[in-house]
């Protein structure tokens, strides 16, 4: 496995902000790595790439522990953090040599690997710019080309196509496609469009823990719930609808309303009789699956604590 995480966890003071977490990474993923702001992702990603140390648990990467073989680990990754670094008043051609030489590339082969990082990123005609000329799009293409120039084996990307525009979020998309031929790829992001078009898999994290792991279908489909568009022949008082079971009324009013589905049970049937009973006449039902954000947010939303219920 390229990346493996054994009951990883981070105290500060008296807070845990990531709590006994595990989960791994095949070779040749592309793994969505989702939660709030504040649930533990830089945290967990930070650790494993080295910047910080665990409290408790272990991370391994490319088989090499991070606390006890950092150099190995360091060797075999690739970070582009949310706030791409770059030196601003250096060329793109500069900048990568000096980042191959800080990976003690030497010579030809140090000639060729940035050759071929520019070639791979779309950087020819920007080359020899200063980095503090090129638009945003082009910077995170410096940003990933100084990530891959060392040929890692895991990728690690912190919302790498933020502030982009479609023009540049699509050929950063392809970008990243390209490159997990042959890489292992955490992928971290709000942009749920991005988790469905590049992500093989989902690793959602809240308040510390981990809440989901499974692909993006599956978790669709299987998220305990599902949404109900319907319309009645005459207008239904929400407070009555609201007295269903199960339900939770997510829009609408009068004639139309959409519901969520509380369980995993089709929906259609208990409502059908309920409305028989009171009389509506349903003129039609539309069932479709829960979409990536409402799971995000059935699974990720704050509930209240007990002192703060009256």
């Amino acid at each position: 496995m390229s990346i493996e995480v054994n009951q990883l966890t981070k105290v500060y003071g008296n807070q845990k902000a990531v709590n006994a977490i595990s989960f791994t990474v095949q070779p040749g993923e592309i793994l969505g790595f989702l939660g709030p702001n504040g649930a533990g992702k830089s945290t967990t990603m930070k650790i494993a790439t080295g910047f910080i140390p665990p409290s408790e648990g272990e991370v391994k990467v490319a088989g090499f522990d991070v606390v006890t073989e950092s150099k190995q680990v360091r060797k075999n990754i690739g970070y582009l953090p949310e706030h791409n670094p770059l030196y601003l008043d250096m060329f793109v051609h500069e900048y990568l040599r000096f980042i191959a030489s800080l990976h003690k590339l030497k010579g030809k082969h140090k000639i060729a690997r940035v050759q071929e990082m520019i070639e791979l990123c779309g950087l020819t005609q920007e080359q020899n710019k200063k980095i503090g000329s090129l638009s945003k799009g082009y910077r995170q293409r410096v940003g990933l080309a100084q990530a891959l120039i060392h040929d890692p084996k895991v990728l690690i990307l912190d919302e790498p196509t933020t502030g982009l525009d479609p023009n540049q979020l699509a050929e950063i998309r392809n970008l990243i496609k390209q490159i997990s031929k042959d890489k292992t790829v955490i992928l971290s992001t709000h942009i749920m469009q991005e988790v469905k078009a590049l992500c093989t898999r989902v690793v959602i994290i809240s308040q510390g823990e981990i809440v989901a792991d499974d692909t993006v279908d599956k978790l669709t489909v299987s998220s305990g719930g599902s949404i109900l568009n319907v319309e009645f022949q005459q207008e239904v008082p929400e407070e009555e609808l609201s007295l269903l079971s199960g339900i939770e009324i997510k829009g609408g009013g009068g004639r139309h309303y959409q519901l969520r589905s509380k369980s995993t049970g089709d929906l259609r049937e208990h409502l059908f009789k309920f409305a028989a009973e009171k009389g509506w006449v349903i003129l039609s039902m539309q069932l479709e699956e829960d979409s990536l954000e409402e799971v995000f947010y059935q699974l990720t939303k704050q509930k209240p604590d007990v002192d703060d219920i009256s």
